[in-house]
């Protein structure tokens, strides 16, 4: 493989790169404490789970927007940022923007849940609101940033947030080989929406198989990678509490890194993610989302088979409490 230059790791049209995640993970680990890796026995066999649910915004959304947002010039902060989201992204953006002292504007569906649309408010996010079924958050971000001359931040059609959202992998790989005698993850099975975490947790771990999770009628990302080409999410979806991977159509970015990675792909139901919520809550101690909880379902259900070391992305944990408390109450 050719090395790659400085130039070459910053540039806006390049590929992601395991150098690039390297980068983001030594970023992120400059700010940030790692987020536990818990070990978890599954009818007999142990994964080993990421508990990104407990970052400082909830969600593993921080470290692409931390790799992003710190390598805007001075003119492009000056200018501000604008990016769309459901909320994890957007509560990441905010973050990082405040920190660095960046104007931000977020893109979020009406419909987003309660919790992530405050919190993104609270962090100092300015926030519009669209119909997710007849607006396109894309074209409102294009138009925001056209007006003030804004750096527009995908949530996951940017090398950045890729190689960000990798630096998972990389924190895994270490806190493992620590906790068990020097192992390697010989398989991800990764919560995917747009794919960013997926194709960026593969990047960090090149010797691992990888699985992708998303909801019932949600799932063109494994729909697209069983046919060879990117079909976009039916315009009757179902309805899914799953709001953080409502993605309507993924990127050829993450796309081809997951094709060439041979990635397989399942989905789950909204009762199973309920029960992977339960399940670690009850063992684990920890509050997941049902989009952050549908990679511990797979493995529940046996969607998604288990490798000797398996890492589990527990991806977030922003719900509003009444979907919780149904959640726990097995309704």
């Amino acid at each position: 493989m050719t090395e790659q230059s400085p130039a070459d790791l910053v540039s806006p049209l390049r590929v992601p790169s395991r150098a690039g995640v390297e980068r983001a993970a030594a970023k992120i680990a400059a700010i940030l404490p790692p987020t536990p890796l818990l070990p978890l026995a599954i009818d007999g066999v142990t994964i080993w789970c990421k508990a990104e649910g407990l970052q400082p915004i909830g969600a593993f959304k921080i470290r692409g927007a931390w790799h992003r947002l710190t390598d805007l010039s001075d003119d492009e902060r000056a200018r501000g940022v604008v990016a769309f989201s459901s909320g994890n992204h957007a509560q990441g953006v905010a973050w990082a923007a405040r920190r660095l002292g960046v104007a931000a504007t977020i893109v979020m569906p009406a419909d987003a849940p309660q919790a992530k649309m405050q919190a993104t408010k609270d962090l100092g996010a300015t926030v519009v609101t669209y119909d997710r079924r007849n607006e396109s958050r894309e074209d409102i971000a294009a138009a925001l940033a056209s007006e003030s001359g804004a750096t527009v931040v995908p949530s996951f059609d940017d090398p950045w947030v890729v190689e960000g959202q990798g630096s998972l992998g990389i924190e895994a790989a270490a806190q493992l080989a620590a906790q068990a005698n020097g192992a390697t993850f010989d398989h991800i099975v990764a919560c995917c929406g747009g794919g960013g975490l997926a194709s960026g947790t593969a990047l960090g771990l090149p010797g691992a198989a990888v699985t992708i999770v998303e909801p019932d009628g949600w799932d063109d990302m494994g729909i697209s990678l069983r046919g060879g080409t990117i079909v976009p999410v039916a315009p009757d979806a179902p309805e899914t509490l799953c709001d953080a991977l409502q993605t309507p159509r993924v990127s050829p970015l993450t796309f081809d890194i997951l094709r060439a990675r041979h990635a397989q792909a399942v989905s789950v139901s909204d009762a199973e993610a309920q029960a992977a919520m339960r399940l670690a809550f009850e063992r684990l101690q920890l509050v997941l989302e049902p989009g952050g909880a549908v990679a511990l379902a797979a493995v529940m259900t046996g969607k998604a088979s288990n490798g000797r070391h398996t890492l589990v992305t527990l991806s977030g944990g922003n719900v509003d409490r009444l979907v919780f408390c149904a959640a726990l109450s097995d309704r």
